[in-house]
């Protein structure tokens, strides 16, 4: 929910704003107005995975029909659609599974993004405890990396999940 109304803004306003001319959102206007809607944090990384899941081309540009097929998934879409791109904003490096460490980075980003300061001891703390709960619980056959069924598996049992995911039923 976080990722989506924030990309839908910032393409609404860099087209009201007249910033991207030729129709696309390029990373570092993007990276920029998003960071306007998270102004207690540092929104770079977390954008820049959020740009990467939604530049559906990989050409390093957000198309107006990059938004819509995104945005369709995202709310009309199937729940496995939704958890197949949720996983492909996590799995970083696009290599079809996701290792502790690309969890740690989307975990990290999203602490920054939210205003947490780096190398706080308890915040740190807190943050490889949450990491180590979240890893465990998807990555079922404990081989050290979630694959797209782990994840999905995992997600469909969890009815916070579920029930999060229902939720972008009824956002339009």
């Amino acid at each position: 929910m976080l990722a989506l109304r924030s990309v839908r803004s910032a393409f609404l306003q860099c087209h009201k704003n007249k910033e991207c001319p030729e129709g696309v959102v390029h990373e570092d206007s993007f990276k920029e107005i998003y960071s306007k809607f998270f102004p207690h944090g540092n929104a770079n990384l977390y954008a820049h995975y959020v740009f990467k899941a939604f530049d559906v081309n990989c050409n390093g540009a957000i198309s107006f029909r990059d938004l819509l097929i995104t945005l369709s998934t995202l709310l009309r879409g199937s729940v496995y659609e939704r958890l197949r791109w949720t996983f492909k904003l996590y799995d970083i490096n696009g290599d079809g599974c996701i290792s502790r460490g690309e969890l740690s980075e989307i975990v990290i980003a999203i602490h920054e993004l939210m205003g947490r300061r780096a190398h706080q001891v308890e915040d740190d703390r807190k943050a490889r405890e949450q990491i180590d709960r979240v890893f465990r619980k998807l990555d079922l056959n404990q081989d050290g990396v979630i694959t797209i069924e782990e994840f999905m598996e995992s997600c469909l049992k969890d009815e916070v999940i579920t029930s999060s995911l229902q939720m972008f039923d009824c956002v339009l």
